[in-house]
C-alpha cells in the first residue's frame, strides 16, 4: 500500500519532533556539565582561599554546618578547614 501524503508528513513531523528533543537534551547535558564544572572551580578555589584568610575560613566553616543535607555534611567530617597563617592584616599578629 503506498504511502499518502498525509503519513509521509506525519513521519516527517515524528523525525523531525525526535531531532529537536535530542538536540535539547544535549544541550541541557552541556548545561549541566558546565553548571558542575563551575562548582567543582569555585569550591576549590575558595578551599585554596581558606587556607590563607581566616575570614574565608570561617565562611567556608558556617556553610558546611549549615548544608541542609546530612549526607552533604557527612562528607566534611573528616576535613577541618586549614588554620590560616596570620597576615599582617590580622589583629592578632603583633607588630
Amino acid at each position: 500500500m503506498a504511502e499518502t501524503e498525509l503519513e509521509r508528513a506525519e513521519k516527517r513531523y515524528a523525525q523531525a519532533k525526535a531531532r529537536l528533543q535530542a538536540l535539547k537534551n544535549r544541550e541541557a547535558t552541556r548545561q549541566r556539565k558546565l553548571d558542575t564544572r563551575r562548582k567543582v572551580i569555585l569550591g576549590g578555589a575558595l578551599m585554596d582561599l581558606a587556607e590563607r584568610d581566616s575570614g574565608a575560613a570561617a565562611m567556608l566553616d558556617r556553610l558546611i554546618r549549615n548544608l541542609p543535607r546530612e549526607q552533604d555534611r557527612k562528607a566534611f567530617a573528616d576535613w577541618g578547614t586549614p588554620s590560616p597563617a596570620p597576615s599582617s592584616s590580622d589583629p592578632e599578629t603583633p607588630s
